[in-house]
């Protein structure tokens, strides 16, 4: 800590009690390493007093600082006395005051009037409506934009006289009322102050420094540095170039200090970094690097605040860190949950009815809970899911969570006040659960956030609403962050860059060293123009270019090593853009800087076949299966052995998920179950014209049916493109009755023997002393002209149904996915004729497809073969199953264009 020691010596050698100095620094930050400083100097007098700036001048002003939620609502208040048109209510109010309170803060910082800087701004609209005719609709933008600064020439004066009432006061009018007693404080006080490391002051701040040193209290020190202090193109030494010129500093109090550290040997390297998080994956290969192993004399600068998990992630090694950056509330799980809490809320002012489950789903699964609310909200889910149930009603709703713990929190909430007691009482209840610190930390956040709220509410006879409980909420969330402590003194420092004020590092490594990180560039959230900013010495984004500069230049100006890294993928609001300042030392600087390109490769990932060998658990569950197996058995191994290994011999199954459109799958059983419900009625009946006639016009009925069956909502099918889908599925079931009521009006004796016929226990031999047993369903039965027809409902279209077998290829015909519903086909030929109640009678199989449900029954042919030689095929291929050399080897597909 080059920078501090030398301030330390220097005191010392002033004064050997430093008791006597009132140290003044940017932020709180280097305290800490001038106390190490001290104990290494073996200092034993009573330390300094330290300060940062805003500190001192608030304590010159006397006054109290009034900021965020206490403030808007108070300023609300005046305005809405005011009686200002429009009339906004609080949302609305809350979408432009922040704003407005930051140009007014500084147009007080900054100018020497806020009244003269708001006329300005009236004035310049009416100027620019110079001979136009508004017209009477305040809704034309530039009539809104004329009105509003009329409305801040009387609210802003209005709000200020009503502060000072009270003795509040914003940042901007701490800083205006600090100016008025600057001299006679300077004047007046017996103390001694040290201002250390400053780089750009605001005019009051100026004004100060300057006052204490005209009186010879106060003295400055600045760490500057000739490379870019000297020319005057470099921005970076902008602010220090004027400094130097006040008169302050002359023959006998020079300028301290300017050094020549940027010009000394430095190691440079830029890193061009083909993605955001890759940039941290980069980290371990510089730590290798670096030979002090302890890391003590190392910084991560992140520029992006969002990589600090990332970076954590990869600094497993790293025995000490110390995080001095704050982790963005908004970012936790926690912050989530409560945004989507108010979110649901906001929904249910527009539909108390019901709930649409991904409102609920979110809130469940981030917010904390304990066991008995974990077995709450699993069978909530299950249920859930296994009903299809995309818009909850609000009895089922209070029937499945009733028990949960923040139950209330889900329902409709009466009035705000009331919803922030109960959230007050939940951040308070969760406390209590195991939860890691940093959620810790999030909840113990936003119990403070909303007893503020309600604390700072109750003087105010206005009506919060929910939604505007919500922004209230999101304005906190986004602009808090949760610090982070640990050893500051040891290891290895993550930090962002303004933690880095007054510290200098041996290794520094940036990252996200991009344009609009660093500098942010032309990103300022204001109402007021560039050009009146200039007009009235308001700090613009050039200032604020100039500002981060310097950061960046004196951090590295005493380094040895410098790792620069930027992304360089553009994405988003991100270009892809490395920062102008790597290209000014490029251009500029003495140094041979190193460039690397790290790109993030991605290879196609070439990966084997899963296998997996018949071991003797696994044989003993195949002989298991050979009790009872199905058709949809063998045309699953077809498809994919691995499929058939998980689901047949591990048993496992897919997990329920909610559909919001009609899946394939649940589409077909949709068409087969209410075909099941309308053919039941006909099962054992010689088909008359009228008893068709009389199902087509109630198919309604028994498609309701089958959504009873699949325990879906008919809410589901009431709108878009599950409308369509039963609309489609009535369609297909008309066209199959319709063409069962023409074979019937053509002279056709249809007779419906079975629906949905069970079968089990019959056997095939694969040889004399082996066998294994079919099961299953077929989907109808029935007898045309005399004819046993065997039909199986399909979803898909039909393929295939053409059988060639012979001696050549009778092993593994059906060792073809291509040829599954053949398959299919010819076990349920073979076991309806081996069923004693049909023996004798001609049979015939086929498939129904509802994809063409007009042309009827396709049934399968024999080209070649017969079903004796078609069921070897099949033998071989349950042979193979069986089989205990023969492994389970994944099937691969393969896409070709």
């Amino acid at each position: 800590m080059k920078f501090l020691n030398k301030i330390i010596r220097e005191l010392l050698a002033q004064n050997p009690d430093l008791s006597e100095f009132n140290i003044v620094l940017p932020g709180k930050r280097p305290i800490v390493f001038i106390r190490q400083i001290l104990e290494e100097n073996n200092y034993s007098g009573f330390l300094p007093n330290f300060f940062t700036v805003e500190e001192l001048i608030d304590r010159i002003a006397d006054k109290q600082p009034v900021q965020g939620i206490s403030l808007w609502l108070f300023a609300f208040d005046v305005y809405r006395s005011l009686n200002l048109i429009p009339k906004d209510d609080f949302a609305d109010f809350l979408k432009w005051f922040p704003t407005l309170q930051k140009d007014w803060d500084d147009i007080l910082k900054f100018s020497d009037s806020d009244e003269a800087v708001l006329q300005y701004m009236f004035d310049e609209e009416r100027i620019k409506e110079w001979a136009q005719d508004l017209g009477e609709d305040d809704d034309v933008p530039r009539k809104k934009f004329l009105n509003f600064w009329q409305n801040m020439n009387i609210f802003l004066p209005v709000l200020k006289t009503k502060l000072k009432e009270k003795n509040w006061a914003t940042s901007g009018m701490i800083h205006e009322t600090a100016k008025a007693k600057i001299v006679d404080f300077a004047k007046n006080t017996s103390e001694h102050f040290v201002f250390c490391g400053f780089n750009a002051f605001t005019p009051v701040e100026e004004k100060l420094v300057r006052s204490l040193l005209k009186w010879n209290k106060a003295q400055c020190f600045f760490q500057a540095d000739r490379y870019y202090f000297d020319d005057e193109r470099q921005e970076a030494g902008k602010f220090l170039r004027n400094h130097k010129t006040w008169k302050e500093f002359d023959d006998n109090r020079a300028f301290q200090w300017i050094e020549d550290d940027f010009n000394q040997p430095k190691n440079i390297k830029v890193y061009e970094v083909s993605g955001n998080v890759t940039q941290t994956k980069v980290l371990p290969e510089i730590f290798k690097e670096i030979e002090n192993k302890t890391f003590s004399n190392t910084a991560v600068v992140l520029l992006d605040e969002n990589l600090l998990p990332a970076s954590l992630d990869v600094m497993y090694g790293v025995d000490n860190l110390n995080i001095t950056m704050g982790f963005p509330l908004k970012n936790l799980s926690f912050s989530n949950a409560v945004k989507q809490l108010f979110y649901l809320q906001k929904q249910l002012e527009k539909n108390r009815s019901s709930y649409y489950y991904r409102d609920v789903f979110p809130i469940l699964e981030e917010l904390p809970k304990s066991s008995e609310d974990e077995l709450i909200i699993n069978n909530f889910r299950t249920k859930i899911e296994e009903r299809n149930i995309v818009y909850i009603s609000r009895k089922l709703l209070e029937e499945l969570l009733s028990e949960l713990s923040y139950y209330n929190l889900l329902k409709k909430a009466d009035h705000t006040t009331v919803y922030l007691d109960m959230l007050i009482k939940f951040c308070r209840d969760i406390k209590w659960l195991e939860i890691d610190d940093i959620q810790y930390e999030n909840v113990s956040h936003f119990e403070n956030a909303f007893r503020i709220i309600k604390n700072q509410l109750s003087p105010y006879d206005f009506e919060i609403k929910m939604e505007t409980l919500e922004i209230l909420i999101n304005q906190h969330v986004n602009s808090e962050s949760i610090d982070f402590q640990g050893e500051p003194l040891r290891g290895l420092q993550i930090m962002g860059l303004l933690e880095t004020r007054l510290l200098n590092f041996e290794n520094v490594i940036m990252l996200s060293v991009n344009e609009g990180k660093l500098p942010l560039g032309n990103s300022q959230n204001t109402y007021i123009p560039f050009d009146i900013r200039r007009y009235f010495d308001l700090h613009t984004f050039l200032e604020n270019d100039s500002i981060y500069a310097y950061h960046f230049y004196r951090l590295i100006q005493d380094s040895k090593n410098v790792h620069l890294l930027y992304n360089a993928l553009s994405s988003g609001v991100n270009t892809g853009e490395k920062s102008r300042f790597i290209t000014q030392i490029e251009m500029e600087s003495s140094h041979a800087i190193e460039h690397l390109i790290i790109e993030n490769s991605s290879e196609p990932i070439v990966s084997q076949p899963i296998e997996i060998p018949k071991t003797e658990i696994v044989m003993e569950r195949l002989q298991k299966w050979k009790e009872r197996v199905s058709a949809s058995h063998l045309t699953s191994y077809l498809y994919n052995p691995i499929d058939f290994y998980l689901s047949k011999i591990l048993k496992t199954s897919e997990t329920d998920e909610i559909e919001e459109e009609l899946s394939v799958k649940n589409y077909g059983n949709l068409v087969h179950y209410s075909l099941q419900e309308v053919y039941e009625i006909l099962k054992g009946k010689i088909l008359k014209e009228k008893d068709l006639q009389g199902l087509i016009k109630d198919i309604d009925k028994y498609i309701n049916i089958a959504i009873e069956k699949l325990k879906h909502q008919p809410e589901f099918y009431e709108k878009g493109m599950n409308y369509i889908h039963r609309a489609i599925a009535k369609k297909v079931i008309e066209n199959v009755l319709n063409h069962d009521l023409e074979l019937i009006r053509s002279g056709n004796t249809l007779e419906i023997l079975d629906i949905e016929k069970r079968f089990e226990n019959v056997d095939f031999y694969l040889d004399a002393n082996d066998k294994i047993s079919f099961l299953g369903f077929i989907d109808r039965i029935d007898r045309l002209n005399g004819t046993l027809r065997i039909i199986d409902y399909k979803t898909a279209k039909i393929k295939n149904l053409s059988v060639k077998i012979d001696e050549n290829n009778v092993t593994d015909y059906f060792h073809n996915s291509e040829r599954k519903q053949a398959l299919q086909l010819c076990i349920y030929h073979y076991v309806v004729q081996n069923l004693p109640k049909f023996w004798g009678l001609p049979i015939e199989t086929g498939i129904w497809s509802f994809a063409e449900a007009k042309k009827g029954v396709v049934s399968l042919q024999f080209d070649k073969g017969t079903i004796d030689d078609a069921m070897m095929s099949v033998k071989n291929l349950i042979l193979e199953i069986l089989n205990p050399d023969l492994s389970f080897i994944e099937n691969i597909n393969s896409y070709s264009k």
